[in-house]
């Protein structure tokens, strides 16, 4: 699964591919990885429109709150591998702990490299992500899928565990608004044909 990712688009770029209020807080663009701050977009609970928030990317490890983490840089838990955990699921059954996460790029390890990819046609796309807002600070975690042919190795090698769950943007305000039973038909592959290899070293 991705461990890094990047959004090379600057906030008010991010607000009109998603039609979202750009927030108080400006994104220059970027590289993200867990334990950093990224734009994430939520529906405001009183409007319903879309708003871009900074959050953490990574909840606390089970059992720990980011008060009582020690000394240690600590694992977070930056994906969601299993949406039937008891650890997840109430997250993903309330629509507004459910959010969008802007992308340009996002890089899978496998072979003991890393390999970027994007999606074809659009310089910006979004991955399903939940939140939650804890007491010091907004956390979320990125939801993966099996991974597709457009991410495998060509031949040989190991490809990656999973991927990323891409949405199609016309399934935007379903992953944001749909009950979860309707939403969680969304929790699939993206189409391979739709998405391309990035070569380009200044994305990695």
């Amino acid at each position: 699964m991705t461990g890094h990712y990047k959004l090379d688009a600057a906030s008010p770029e991010i607000a009109t591919a998603f039609n979202a209020d750009s927030g108080p807080d400006p994104w220059a663009g970027g590289a993200l990885y867990p334990g950093t701050f990224a734009p994430v977009i939520t529906r405001a609970g009183r409007t319903g429109k879309c708003v871009i928030r900074p959050m953490h990317w990574g909840y606390p490890p089970p059992g720990a709150s980011t008060e009582a983490l020690g000394p240690e840089p600590p694992r977070w838990v930056a994906q969601v591998r299993n949406i039937e955990s008891p650890f997840w699921i109430g997250n993903l059954r309330h629509t507004e702990l459910r959010c969008l996460i802007p992308a340009t790029s996002f890089a899978l390890r496998h072979d003991g490299t890393e390999h970027w990819h994007k999606v074809r046609d659009t310089p910006m796309f979004a991955m399903a992500g939940i939140w939650r807002d804890l007491t010091d600070m907004p956390v979320f975690a990125v939801l993966t899928t099996e991974p597709n042919s457009a991410v495998m190795p060509v031949e040989g090698g190991k490809g990656p565990s999973a991927m990323p769950l891409i949405l199609n943007a016309k399934n935007y305000s379903d992953w944001l608004q749909a009950d979860w039973k309707e939403a969680q038909k969304l929790v699939q592959p993206f189409p391979a044909v739709m998405m391309a290899a990035v070569s380009d070293s200044s994305f990695g």
